[in-house]
């Protein structure tokens, strides 16, 4: 198969690239594989290139450049395409809307995939009948907002099929948006191996890692480690990850350690790539989380040997770890909780390694190859139906007809889809 991505910025760093990345690569082993980024900001990926993969980029922000798009006049224009319920529609333009167009209107892949909701969107309006569209959801639709779940409670009936990363939003797809005729499956994300060795469990670190924002609650962690540090003073808690651009949660962070006394004892190290060899470095993980939508650090600690201690926040956690035996789920905000979990692998020696052999065995479930697996079913499924056929083409004539282009954010061709895809059905 000839398999395509359309992901937002392969250049950059974000849990959704590096993912995009294990996948594309996996998959290239078997498969004729691209990766299409909308913008280009740099020579070279942040990430490093996936092997096997052919990159190519659509908009070129790179002021020094031959091709440098950015004085184009239609990069000066809203979009029309991209949704404005998604958080990056600022980025995108009327420039935008014409290279992703002309990109899927003359796409020879057998499976297009979209990385974000307005890329998927993109691809339900955009694509040249044939190939197969595959909407990926790394977010959660909880985490969207009202504007953005109605316009893909739209747009979404042209997809072939939406992807999830936990069985838990993948029934919120299935059961909150109407989405007949569109495969609806849980695929969760893929973290490789690591290079390195894995943890010993003899050091006294408690490791964290992810970015500096409220959601993460390490304010939370930093007062739990405030009770561990009480009974057990050898043991260090090190936080990894960079902070928003305000600088507002990592000052704040500052201020509670040392409102808590805690300077020798907990530390914010900034970011680190790769993580890998930060992970082995400690005992334990830890991840007070309000919400997660999936929860990448988690796999990489466990695949890393590491047992962690996660908040049982919606959606990934539960689905990731057995509770007591790869880790512990304790309550969402619950400080006392976290400290009573970390204490407890820490004074139990035998505990803390029967749980870190156990996370490493679990989390293979995760490796690229195995992920790889399921989305090559998938696609293959879909590829010998043909997609959607007559009754997807019908739908898309019916919306998006020279006249029914008109239609931007408004609804009012809602009944009309719903009734062509039900005679769709029923031919």
């Amino acid at each position: 198969m000839h398999i395509s991505f359309l992901l937002h910025n392969a250049y950059g760093i974000g849990g959704t690239i590096r993912t995009t990345f294990n996948l594309a690569q996996a998959l290239a082993e078997r498969h004729d594989v691209e990766i299409v980024s909308v913008f280009r900001h740099r020579d070279q990926p942040q990430m490093g290139a996936p092997a096997g993969v052919r990159l190519d980029y659509l908009v070129d922000l790179r002021e020094k450049s031959h091709g440098y798009d950015g004085g184009d006049e239609r990069f000066k224009l809203p979009a029309k395409v991209f949704p404005v319920g998604d958080g990056r529609h600022r980025q995108y333009s009327r420039l935008t809307d014409a290279r992703i167009a002309t990109h899927l209107k003359s796409t020879e892949a057998d499976v297009v995939v979209g990385t974000r909701p307005g890329l998927n969107v993109h691809i339900s309006r955009q694509t040249r009948r044939g190939p197969v569209r595959v909407g990926q959801e790394h977010l959660t639709l909880a985490g969207h907002s009202h504007r953005l779940r109605r316009e893909l409670s739209h747009r979404y009936g042209l997809l072939d099929a939406v992807t999830t990363v936990t069985e838990a939003d993948a029934h919120a797809y299935r059961t909150r948006l109407k989405l007949p005729g569109v495969r609806i499956e849980a695929v969760p994300n893929s973290v490789p191996a690591p290079l390195v060795a894995p943890a010993d469990h003899d050091a006294k670190w408690v490791v964290s890692a992810g970015r500096l924002t409220r959601v993460k609650r390490y304010d939370l962690l930093v007062e739990a480690f405030a009770k561990v540090v009480a009974a057990r003073p050898d043991w260090r808690l090190r936080i990894y990850g960079s902070g928003d651009a305000s600088g507002n949660e990592k000052s704040a962070l500052h201020a509670l350690i040392g409102e808590l006394g805690l300077h020798n004892h907990v530390f914010l190290m900034g970011p680190a790539s790769p993580i890998e060899p930060e992970w082995v470095k400690g005992s334990i993980a830890a991840v007070t989380s309000e919400h997660e939508s999936f929860g990448m650090t988690i796999v990489e600690a466990m695949r890393s040997g590491l047992p962690v201690v996660s908040t049982d926040c919606p959606h990934g956690p539960r689905e990731i770890i057995t509770d007591g035996h790869d880790g512990r789920l304790v309550p969402v905000g619950d400080a006392g909780a976290v400290a009573d979990a970390l204490l407890g692998l820490i004074d139990d020696d035998e505990q803390r390694r029967a749980m870190g052999a156990a996370a490493l065995a679990s989390s293979a479930r995760f490796d690229p190859g195995r992920i790889a697996e399921r989305h090559e079913a998938l696609f293959t499924a879909l590829v010998s139906r043909g997609g959607n056929g007559r009754s997807r083409s019908r739908i898309h004539d019916a919306l998006y007809s020279s006249r029914g282009a008109v239609f931007d954010g408004v609804y009012s061709l809602r009944d009309k889809a719903a009734s062509v895809l039900r005679k769709g059905q029923t031919a």
